[in-house]
């Protein structure tokens, strides 16, 4: 029991590490605004990309031991994480978000530990998993929670800077964002994509359920949770286009639609496997 623990501690570890290292070499507690603060560096890329492998090692062993296959709540979450800080390593290429660094670490730490606390039993039946709707169902909701998941800490990270901004001065974390409206682009290219998964989600949920159940819609938490979810962004998009909506609006639905969306499974499983033991 003691490696599968120090499987998800080692890649908290090193997230700790890069995150103290970055706090320590960039400059004095804080900057005025528009003040210069290096981006990441190349070898915190290389620290990250570890992290990343010994996070993906750990989530492998978890998801997949003895054969089967194991997906709880923390499990979950901490996979959506990985695949969030897999995209925010690729966006870094291309934009430099020196602040939601910090948050990014945080969340992949607090994931990991969650993970060796809480491993979950929650194994699923081999019907489902050999089946090829299933795998496209579970990849792109994968990939749909991730891309959710960095859209809410660039949300997040948004609210953060606009309130700073009023003081006209930037923490050390913070002093090296892009403007918040090339942000705001960034968000919503990130929910736009995300919200096309999501509606692929569903879509392929109903084709799953339809030929493991024989009906195309449950209505159960999960189901209702994703829907509200789906329509929480939906509004948001039609918005932003036909409203112009933005600022805290943008970023008040965003972190709700989020919220939404988590309580879909990773909640739901939390008060399955942690509150009521089942």
């Amino acid at each position: 029991m003691l490696l599968p623990i120090l499987l998800h501690l080692f890649p908290a570890a090193l997230y700790i590490g890069i995150g103290f290292y970055a706090w320590r070499t960039r400059q004095p507690d804080s900057v005025s605004l528009g003040g210069q603060a290096g981006g990441i560096t190349r070898f915190e890329r290389v620290l990250l990309v570890l992290a990343l492998l010994a996070h993906g090692v750990a989530l492998y062993g978890a998801i997949f031991p003895g054969g089967a296959m194991r997906f709880g709540f923390s499990v979950a979450l901490s996979l959506a994480v990985w695949l969030a800080i897999c995209f925010y390593w690729i966006e870094t290429f291309y934009h430099r978000l020196d602040g939601l660094r910090f948050i990014v670490l945080a969340v992949g730490t607090l994931a990991c530990i969650l993970t060796a606390i809480f491993p979950g039993t929650h194994v699923l039946s081999d019907k489902s998993v050999s089946s090829p709707i299933f795998r496209a169902h579970f990849i792109i909701a994968m990939l749909a929670y991730s891309l959710f998941m960095l859209a809410a800490l660039h949300a997040t990270l948004m609210a953060i800077a606009t309130k700073q901004l009023h003081h006209a001065r930037f923490s050390r974390a913070l002093s090296n964002l892009p403007p918040l409206l090339t942000m705001e682009v960034l968000l919503f290219r990130l929910i736009s994509i995300a919200f096309v998964l999501l509606t692929l989600t569903l879509l392929t949920g109903m084709m799953f359920t339809e030929t493991l159940f024989g009906q195309a819609f449950r209505l159960d938490h999960k189901t209702v949770f994703a829907t509200i979810s789906w329509l929480l962004f939906g509004v948001l998009l039609i918005g932003r286009h036909f409203r112009g909506w933005r600022g805290r609006i943008a970023l008040r639905w965003t972190l709700v639609g989020f919220i939404a969306l988590m309580l879909a499974y990773v909640g739901s499983r939390f008060v399955i496997e942690v509150l009521l033991k089942r």
